[in-house]
């Protein structure tokens, strides 16, 4: 009888458990910015928890764009959407849970901050600069 219940629980755990998308493989970010108008990706790397592309546009023009690599969105600060400016970053930052933050960069059009978590460990963060969500959060190191 123990046996049975065991197992009744093991098969629900399993099969209500949430699925987590995997994140877009090299492969996939390729095709996204081929998609998205880009005619050549010249270097690709994952990088502080996103994709960052080295890309050249259909007008030859060359730059850098962030990718997430969780919904494949393209973060290029040509693109003609607003950026928010640092002082909302820090708003949002904040009400993420982020606080005693060291630095605050641009980079394109995302930010990248250095903070501490609500754990209180040193993370490097890199926000949308559209909407402001994290993107990545990643710890700074083993001590803290």
């Amino acid at each position: 009888m123990n046996k049975l219940i065991l197992a009744a629980a093991l098969a629900t755990a399993f099969t209500t458990a949430p699925a987590f998308a995997a994140d877009l493989s090299a492969a996939d970010v390729q095709a996204k910015l081929r998609a998205a108008g880009y005619t050549q990706v010249h270097e690709l790397e994952r990088d502080d928890g996103v994709w960052e592309a080295d890309v050249t546009r259909a007008d030859g023009s060359v730059d850098d764009v962030i990718i997430d690599p969780a919904t494949g969105e393209i973060f290029d600060p040509r693109d003609g959407r607003a950026v928010l400016d640092a002082g909302k970053i820090l708003t949002l930052a904040g009400k993420a849970g982020l606080t005693h933050i060291e630095s605050v960069e641009r980079d394109g059009a995302t930010w990248t901050l250095e903070a501490r978590n609500a754990r209180n460990q040193r993370v490097d963060v890199r926000m949308s600069g559209h909407d402001g969500r994290v993107l990545s959060s990643r710890r700074d190191g083993w001590f803290d």
